[in-house]
């Protein structure tokens, strides 16, 4: 939402030219939107040093920066997108190193 409104304000700069004599009080609305976009930037890095197995960590820290970076043009398609497959690479990368901590343990 709030993107929206920003390119409709500086697609059409004609509000902008106006000057009136009288002041304009002018109001603030914080618009929230809808669809809460979570991110798995902070899983990532976490991931990434301590079991990054098979680079799945590392994967899955460009996937979480992909997100972020969609996140800031506002493509909310794209960002759940990205966060999903970030999120997919987090939890394999997390299960399968904690399943080769515990083999180890097991058999040494």
């Amino acid at each position: 939402m709030l993107c929206e409104l920003l390119r409709r304000d500086t697609a059409n700069p004609k509000h902008l030219a106006r000057r009136d004599s009288a002041p304009t009080a002018t109001t603030m609305i914080n618009i929230r939107s809808k669809t809460a976009l979570p991110n798995h930037i902070a899983r990532s890095p976490f991931n990434t040093i301590f079991t990054n197995l098979c680079c799945l960590g590392f994967t899955a820290s460009t996937y979480s920066m992909k997100s972020t970076d969609q996140k800031m043009v506002c493509d909310v398609t794209g960002t759940q997108a990205y966060d999903s497959t970030a999120k997919c690479l987090n939890t394999c990368t997390l299960v399968l190193g904690l399943l080769l901590i515990i083999m180890f343990e097991f058999l040494f």
